[in-house]
């Protein structure tokens, strides 16, 4: 696979594009779907490309800096490149590469960017043409929210709750990665035959049936297991995870009414002003009652 993956490098004949193996200080595989195989068979032979080595690093993740405007479209388009070439180039085993052919391959910068706007902007966001053109986006602005599992694992295929952009990448990928079926017809949903799936379903005038295997997958931890219609939380067990470290598992808290109560705070100035008007109304207040006593006993004496 690194032969394949070099190969493809030195195809590109771009400085920019340079693969290096891992260096032996390497911690091991980085989170991925590799690991999904790994757990199911150790032996699994796999490659994950990074862009670090040792340690992930932007200085702009999780922030509010994390924005389109520092992704790199050519940086995109290039690791596909590589990746393209390389798997043809593994495809062919020890037959000749066919250099002519192996030169066409290349990737589409102008669609690479405008996915970027579509799924990563509101601006034109789910509304730009190749989105609406797959489906009947529900939002503008794409969401970027993971989600929540409301059905089985078993049940996935055509889940109701995918949003929007989890519906457009299905479409878009099956639309990519498909050949017509033998009878062209339009569809709105499931198609006739069961190899089959609808492509642009949601659009107005329908979709068209096409053979692919673009599914849904699932995703979620290996520690969760859906037995007898319930979800089991299975022990934590470092043997399977390749970082040696548990796989964690969170649950969102409870949707309760959330409220709240803001105060002003004032400055010291007025704190001091109140205090000595406080002060004075007690001096005050205190003089009236010695004097108001005063003037009584006075008066009770005459009396």
């Amino acid at each position: 696979m690194l032969d394949g993956l070099q190969s493809g490098s030195d195809s590109l004949g771009s400085d920019n594009v340079k693969v290096k193996p891992a260096t032996s200080s390497n911690p091991g595989v980085p989170p991925s779907s590799l690991m999904s195989f790994m757990r199911k068979n150790t032996s699994t032979s796999g490659v994950v490309l990074e862009d670090f080595d040792s340690q992930f690093s932007n200085r702009f993740y999780h922030s509010h800096l994390d924005s389109p405007a520092n992704i790199n479209s050519s940086s995109i388009a290039a690791a596909a490149a590589l990746v393209a070439r390389s798997l043809y180039i593994l495809a062919t085993a020890d037959a000749p590469v066919d250099l002519m052919t192996l030169n066409t391959i290349k990737v589409n910068v102008t669609l690479v960017e405008e996915l970027i706007g579509c799924l990563l902007t509101c601006d034109p966001g789910l509304s730009c043409g190749v989105v609406k053109s797959l489906i009947s986006p529900t939002n503008t602005c794409p969401s970027h929210y993971v989600g929540v599992f409301l059905d089985s694992p078993a049940s996935t295929q055509f889940p109701s709750y995918a949003d929007d952009t989890s519906r457009f990448i299905w479409n878009f990928l099956a639309d990519r990665t498909s050949t017509l079926a033998g009878n062209i017809s339009s569809c709105t949903g499931k198609c006739s035959d069961e190899s089959e799936i609808c492509v642009g379903g949601e659009v107005e005038g329908g979709g068209r049936c096409v053979v692919s295997t673009t599914r849904y997958v699932p995703a979620y931890s290996t520690r969760l297991k859906f037995v007898d219609n319930a979800w089991l939380v299975l022990p934590a067990n470092s043997s399977f995870d390749p970082m040696g470290v548990a796989d964690p598992v969170w649950t969102e808290s409870y949707w309760n009414t959330i409220g709240l109560r803001v105060y002003a705070v004032q400055s010291a100035t007025s704190d001091r002003l109140i205090l000595l008007a406080g002060i004075c109304v007690t001096a005050v207040s205190y003089l009236g009652v010695v004097v108001g006593r005063a003037y009584i006993s006075k008066i009770t004496k005459r009396d």
